[in-house]
């Protein structure tokens, strides 16, 4: 019998934990051939969530936890429980309800027909906001065409099933600033996506803001590509290039019309502008080497204060 392991990443979810529990232990109640374990990480949740977890584990088998020693975010969260698993696949998913477990049946299908991951593309119910939709969209636009990883539009999600060879090749993984999407993207293997609409948060509020998704995208950028650095340089050249040229076209139309060369105004302003536009480059390459600051340290990605298992 083989044995699915389902990875749940849990933040402040005590609502949530039992009733994710039920609707998976449901799911597979009509998978006979497959035996499963529900492998909770406890990312420093601040209300019940730990409590919570230890009871499910003492009335059913399958219900495993990992507690962190604090909050170290939902990707190191993911990544320890890959890390604690044995499955022979491996499937990732948020514990507050918006990755339907009715879709498991259909990951691991494609699993079965030879796929190494199965990766899901999100869609939005209609009564999901204007704005949302289109900050997800341009999320995707820009991480694409910035860095090195393609992302399908929607594709992003953490809800995935990967083969345990696959997740063998995850667990090797040293990175400071982890990217699990565009990891998994990066890796290869034979992949492929399904889709689904994306469910309401049963109990609780996200706290998933705009300023973690700026957050995410700078990781997933900077994680797989250089070329902020090239676009930094391309502007460096280009400013550079149209300051020579349009000073130089003041200084000949002072010569020919014999007037002075003034304007403190625009000197002003002109150097607050190039000011502005250092900053960011700075900025940019600033990114670049905290990483390596980071990473030279060799920190783990977690720190696990118990576990039942």
């Amino acid at each position: 019998m083989k044995k699915i392991s389902i990875v749940i990443p849990a933040y402040n979810e005590e609502g949530n934990v039992a009733i994710v529990h039920e609707k998976i232990k449901k799911v597979f109640s009509g998978l006979n051939d497959y035996d499963f374990e529900i492998i909770f990480v406890n990312d420093g949740s601040r209300d019940n969530t730990q409590q919570k977890l230890e009871e499910l584990s003492q009335k059913y088998d399958e219900v495993r936890f990992i507690e962190f020693s604090r909050n170290f975010g939902h990707q190191p969260a993911v990544k320890a429980g890959m890390d604690n698993a044995h499955g022979n696949a491996v499937i990732s998913m948020d514990g507050d309800l918006q990755h339907p477990p009715e879709l498991i049946p259909k990951m691991i299908e494609k699993w079965e027909e030879g796929y190494d991951i199965v990766f899901t593309i999100r869609t939005y119910p209609k009564q999901i906001s204007w704005f949302k939709r289109k900050t997800s969209d341009f999320f995707y636009k820009i991480l694409s065409s910035l860095s090195d990883v393609n992302l399908t539009k929607g594709g992003g999600s953490d809800f995935r099933l990967m083969d345990a060879n696959a997740v063998e090749v995850m667990r090797n993984f040293k990175e400071d600033d982890l990217f699990l999407r565009g990891l998994t993207s990066w890796m290869g293997f034979k992949q492929i996506g399904i889709d689904f609409t994306a469910h309401e948060r049963i109990v609780g509020q996200s706290s998933y803001n705009l300023k973690k998704m700026l957050t995410f995208a700078f990781t997933g950028i900077t994680a797989f590509s250089v070329k902020p650095l090239y676009i930094a340089a391309y502007l460096g050249f280009l400013f550079s290039g149209l300051s020579i040229i349009g000073y130089g076209a003041y200084v000949i139309h002072s010569f020919i019309a014999h007037t002075e060369i003034s304007g403190w105004a625009s000197l002003i302003m002109t150097i607050v502008f190039f000011g502005g536009l250092q900053l960011i480059i700075l900025g940019i390459i600033g990114i670049y080497l905290g990483k390596i600051f980071k990473q030279s340290k060799e920190r783990p990605n977690y720190i696990i204060r118990n576990k039942n298992f």
